[in-house]
């Protein structure tokens, strides 16, 4: 094939090396899933927990896709290291666990962990953070950037 067409090898940092990277969605996915997670304790209606219960493990696997694009994207060889392999390595089990679970603590454990998968992202980009309390129908804690 190569030999008709002439093809050479290209190189690329990631899919789209347009350096648009942010661990928000992750932080709204981990929320999502702490929301759903107090909802679901609340409800006794079967609809409205086969709701919640969908739309709880859609954000739990869009939290784990988000930290596995920015830890295999963003991060280079040299930024990698046993504390972010560690925690991405929790982020994953922490929001599979999520999805399968209905525990509270297991939504606030990974919110945490999330935030500080931020702090950590934030920090490779020299830009100070903060944690604030979330704007949101959730009572938790998210790390932002100081601009």
């Amino acid at each position: 094939m190569e030999k008709i067409f002439s093809l050479r090898k290209v190189y690329a940092h990631c899919d789209i090396p347009c350096g648009i990277y942010d661990p928000h969605a992750a932080q709204i996915a981990a929320l999502t899933v702490l929301r759903m997670l107090e909802l679901l304790s609340e409800s006794k209606d079967e609809h409205d927990i086969s709701r919640y219960t969908a739309v709880k493990e859609e954000h739990a696997e869009k939290c784990k896709s988000e930290i596995r694009i920015i830890w295999g994207d963003f991060f280079k060889a040299e930024d990698v290291n046993a504390e972010i392999n560690s925690l991405v390595h929790r982020i994953m089990e922490l929001a599979s666990m999520a999805k399968q679970g209905k525990e509270k603590k297991q939504g606030e454990e990974l919110v945490e962990a999330v935030n500080q998968f931020a702090e950590i992202f934030w920090s490779k980009k020299g830009v100070k953070t903060k944690r604030v309390s979330a704007p949101y129908k959730v009572e938790a804690q998210i790390v932002i950037p100081e601009f």
